[in-house]
């Protein structure tokens, strides 16, 4: 058996008196049993332990006053005196006093007497049972999640009405209006008892009486999983959705199929169990078994219907429950695919991100970020901010994300990316207003660009521990119109980090923007003394160190962080050449690069790259109008590069046998460990890769 699906919990009875009417606890109706009672019997008290019991034609405690009440019971009152005595009895709580034995029962009839110390006091005022009923709905409601109203169902009926509980629901839950396929599945999600070893504070066994066994270990002798038969007894009974008694015709037939072949074994004889349906919005999704030990008094006909508003009111919470559950699955999974599912790895840079949410009841946002590979090894580092952290702002993030990610594709200056973005806001609507940062990253120049639309500025941490705020033009936000973005170009040292981060890192209702970005400079730096001067602090810790500067009131607004470690390519590991297009340039191809690689100790690459060179330059010399550019990078692979003015981009097809050509990309698709295409705004770059080794990439065709 499960045991996380499947728990036996016993009640607890230490919660203060008067917390909860359905408390245990709450059930122990501690009212002074007075002299003369004027009609019926008054209510017993409860004798606590340690203390006399209390009997008939004794007098109450001094200080108290006799009030009657409509239904011939009375209730003793604190007269002026008693207000000093420091051993006055404990207030009575709100609650509704658990059954008594079968045998108290009939005594008390027949004499008229209240029942001894340490025994419970019947319930059978409809007062009693509209204060336990409102008691127990209210702490169901409390519940938020389908684990906290099943213990709410269970905690506030044992032991006020019931001895035991078994509660059963669908598996899987239904949720909303779909309609599950496939027979329907009770599965048994928690079982709840009274203790045996447990001084329940008045409900103690009666002396001289065994303890029965039959609710010992309820999850023990029933079964887990049942499987609802069509047209049978279970499902008569859960089709008519009121309680029944278990002794009824239609109930005896049905347990063995729910319980299993030995759970007939913990139902007691007689009227002491109930099957109540637990039956949601539009379909019934589990029921509920109420025990009571055979000693007891046995259930009556009105508590059918405290069964029922039990059964009610649980049902609608788990179907809240699992309606809930659907939506925070939906928002989870709708901001996932949002943002980034991993961060690529482009050459001489690393990353690194974190995305926070505003509230676990706001669980999508507007905030995104993105790295996005471009021609010639660089990298765009995006980050923006949607106003709103709703379902709308998710998906105007969304639509902007993906226009961003085209635009970089297109190779465009940062400042013309963010034009764009601009006029697609104002296409989306009047009021969509976002913040954005665009920065492309050289690994081969060690030079960054940066374009501002509104968002707060980034913050470079150098090698030595000096974090500086850089200098952007803020810009104004997109979705404005009508205004021109401009772009800076600043030095990006090899080893330095740059921090890009959305407005929720660093502005709350308890400090400004300003204020908080000068803490995420000092935290900044505080936290590259720890590596000292020669050594960058690793990056995933750094953004972890970042997020722990957010105190208890900082988290209004959901976070999106983009952290950017900055190798670059030394310039010994890159080989640049101009080619005029020529017939001779495919040839001269060949010898710079056999050049380079003997002068990088890569002499075994040379017949791949020599073939596979010669091939590229081929096709772009074929029919470009300028100068061809050929580069070779050496990082982790080698990486050749091939530029024109031509902005068509090849394709790769399968050359028949009578073509004279055609077979080129073919070639580079077989021998390159990955190979691509990139169309630039002057043309396009051609690239294959080729791993350090001997065996050239072949184990890894594009």
């Amino acid at each position: 058996m499960d045991a996380t699906r499947v728990t036996e919990q016993p009640t607890s009875f230490e919660r203060p008196l008067g917390a909860d009417p359905a408390d245990s606890r709450g059930a122990l109706l501690r009212t002074p049993n007075p002299p003369h009672a004027p009609c019926a019997a008054a209510l017993p008290a409860q004798a606590r332990t340690g203390e006399p019991p209390s009997t008939p034609g004794t007098t109450a405690p001094s200080g108290y006053d006799k009030v009657p009440v409509s239904n011939g019971s009375e209730h003793a009152q604190p007269s002026a005196a008693a207000e000093a005595d420091t051993h006055r009895p404990r207030p009575v709580p709100e609650g509704i006093p658990a059954q008594p034995s079968s045998e108290a029962a009939v005594e008390e009839r027949r004499t008229g007497q209240g029942l001894p110390a340490g025994r419970p006091t019947p319930m059978r005022r409809d007062g009693d049972r509209l204060r336990f009923v409102g008691a127990a709905t209210r702490r169901i409601a409390r519940g938020i999640d389908l684990d906290e109203i099943v213990m709410g169902l269970c905690r506030a009926t044992v032991p006020t009405f019931s001895d035991a509980i078994l509660v059963y629901l669908r598996d899987p839950l239904p949720v909303g209006d779909e309609r599950p396929t496939g027979p329907v599945v009770l599965r048994l999600r928690r079982t709840d008892r009274i203790p045996e070893d447990r001084d329940t504070e008045g409900f103690l066994p009666v002396p001289g009486v065994p303890e029965p066994t039959e609710l010992a270990e309820l999850s023990a002798v029933t079964a887990e999983l049942c499987e609802v038969q069509p047209g049978g007894a279970l499902a008569e009974v859960l089709r008519g959705v009121r309680p029944v008694f278990a002794d009824s015709s239609a109930a005896r037939a049905a347990l063995p199929e729910l319980l299993g072949d030995d759970g007939e074994l913990v139902v007691p004889t007689g009227q002491r169990a109930i099957l109540a349906p637990l039956r949601g919005r539009r379909r019934v999704i589990g029921a509920a078994l109420f025990l009571r030990r055979p000693e007891r008094l046995a259930f009556e006909a009105d508590d059918l219907l405290v069964a029922a508003q039990l059964a009610t009111h649980s049902a609608l919470g788990i179907d809240k429950a699992v309606l809930y559950g659907r939506e925070a699955y939906i928002a989870d999974e709708l901001q996932r695919t949002m943002l980034p599912e991993t961060l690529p790895r482009p050459t001489g840079v690393r990353l690194a991100s974190r995305y926070l949410p505003a509230a676990e009841t706001a669980r999508v946002g507007g905030d995104w970020y993105d790295a996005i590979p471009l021609p010639g090894s660089r990298v765009a580092l995006v980050v923006g901010d949607v106003m709103g952290h709703s379902m709308t702002s998710a998906a105007i993030m969304g639509q902007l994300r993906t226009t961003a990610q085209t635009l970089a594709g297109l190779d465009l200056p940062p400042q013309e990316v963010l034009h764009h973005l601009d006029e697609q806001a104002q296409r989306l609507g009047t009021d969509r207003m976002a913040t954005c940062l665009y920065a492309v990253y050289d690994p081969v120049s060690h030079r960054i660009t940066i374009a501002n639309a509104g968002h707060p500025p980034p913050v470079l941490l150098h090698l030595g521990g000096r974090a500086e705020v850089l200098r952007v033009p803020p810009g104004a936000p997109i979705g404005v119109g009508g205004v021109d973005f401009e772009a800076v170009e600043l030095d990006a040292p090899a080893g330095a980090t740059l921090l890009l981060y959305t407005d929720g890192l660093v502005e709350s209702r308890l400090r400004d923007v300003w204020t908080g970005i000068e803490q995420l400079r000092e935290k900044l730096a505080a936290t590259a003394q720890l590596t000292g001067p020669d050594h960058p602090p690793p990056l995933e810790a750094l953004c972890d160190e970042v997020l722990d500067m957010l105190g208890p009131g900082d988290r209004d607004d959901d976070i999106a962080l983009l952290a950017a470690r900055f190798d670059g390519i030394a310039p010994s590991d890159v080989a640049y050449w101009f080619l005029e297009p020529e017939d001779a340039a495919p040839g001269r191809a060949r010898r710079l690069a056999r050049r380079a690689l003997s002068r990088w100790g890569l002499e075994e690459l040379s017949d791949s790259v020599e073939l596979l060179v010669s091939e590229v330059v081929t096709n772009a010399v074929r029919y470009a109008s300028r100068p061809v550019t050929l580069r070779l990078l050496r990082t982790d692979v080698l990486r050749c590069e091939v530029g024109d003015d031509v902005p068509q981009l090849p394709r790769l097809r399968q050359a028949r046998a009578t073509d004279e050509g055609g077979r080129g990309l073919y070639l580079v698709n077989k021998l390159a460990r990955r190979w691509g295409a990139t169309r630039l705004s002057t043309g396009k770059v051609v690239w294959f890769e080729l791993n350090r080794s001997s065996s050239a990439g072949r184990a890894e065709p594009g």
